[in-house]
């Protein structure tokens, strides 16, 4: 917590959520990354190992490379990390193929995920079924998940996509890790209403709740979270899912909430006239970037020293 004020000026308070910051799936890929740096400075990475620029730049300049689907093409007989998000099979695939050694950094409940859905997937091919994906079309994860289903699933990101389901046929729904639990629950309710309303009776249909509860859980608390300040401030990468998810919750709970993915985006006239404001962010926030946006509100401010 930071308190600062003037002689003659309102103190303002700045805290730091402490629920937030990284899940326990990004600190295990990160640790994993900085352990393999240690020891021989150089390590390839699929993709952003976390969405957050800040994070990547860091780890980048410890020796951090990240690739692409294309550039991995080309890359033999070198040492590659697979981040928290999971991978198609094609990907480990392509891995043996060019003798690249793989630190897979998939999370534990994503994993847990794709075996699920791996399952499901061959339980109703015989009977042309379909797997459906509540997630965000393109993102890395559910990418992976769709790998599992040879990419025949069938990915909607809003309730509004609700009939591109075949309600002919079989259905077996899951959700990316970092989903809304609270939408996800008015997805299956809204799916067995539309049966009703088809007229159709015992449907073959089965949802698994696969959201992680570590992402879930913090709803709730951010929501007080942002309620208890004047100015919240969100701290979380562009292409974070998770991220956007919980700023809208935060903005639900708060109209004063503003995103920042550096320190660069701060505007001093939000914090006009505030007394405490509320830093925050996303699970694939970094904790220094917190306490570093915390910082420049306070020299921002300019208004004593930190206690």
């Amino acid at each position: 917590m930071y308190l600062c004020g003037e002689q003659h000026f309102c103190i303002m308070e700045i805290t730091i959520d402490k629920n937030s910051g990284f899940c326990f799936g990004v600190v295990r890929a990160i640790q994993a990354a900085e352990n393999e740096l240690e020891s021989n400075n150089s390590l390839y990475c699929l993709g952003d190992i976390v969405h957050n620029n800040e994070e990547v730049i860091r780890l980048k300049k410890m020796g951090m490379t990240v690739i692409n689907k294309e550039e991995m093409q080309k890359l033999k007989n070198k040492k590659m990390l697979i981040r928290a998000h999971g991978e198609p099979p094609s990907t480990y695939l392509l891995a043996k193929q060019n003798n690249i050694a793989v630190i897979d950094a998939t999370c534990t409940v994503v994993l847990k995920l794709q075996n699920s859905v791996r399952q499901g997937y061959l339980e109703i091919k015989p009977k042309d079924g379909q797997v459906v994906i509540f997630g965000k079309k393109g993102h890395a994860e559910v990418v992976g998940l769709c790998g599992q289903t040879n990419d025949t699933a069938l990915v909607i990101s809003s309730l509004e996509e609700i009939d591109a389901i075949d309600f002919c046929r079989p259905v077996r729904l899951y959700a990316q890790t970092t989903q809304s639990l609270f939408t996800f629950k008015k997805l299956v309710k809204l799916i067995n209403q539309k049966y009703a309303e088809l007229g159709i009776e015992n449907p073959d249909f089965v949802w698994h709740d696969t959201i992680c509860r570590e992402v879930s859980n913090r709803e709730n608390s951010l929501k007080q979270f942002a309620a208890d300040h004047e100015i919240l401030i969100f701290v979380s990468g562009e292409k974070s899912s998770n991220g956007m998810v919980l700023y809208k919750i935060c903005q639900s709970a708060n109209p004063h909430s503003y995103r920042v993915s550096g320190l660069n985006e701060l505007k001093k006239e939000w914090f006009d006239g505030c007394k405490n404001v509320g830093v925050c962010g996303a699970t694939s926030t970094p904790r220094w970037l917190m306490n570093a946006v915390a910082d420049a509100i306070h020299a921002m401010v300019n208004v004593g020293n930190i206690q």
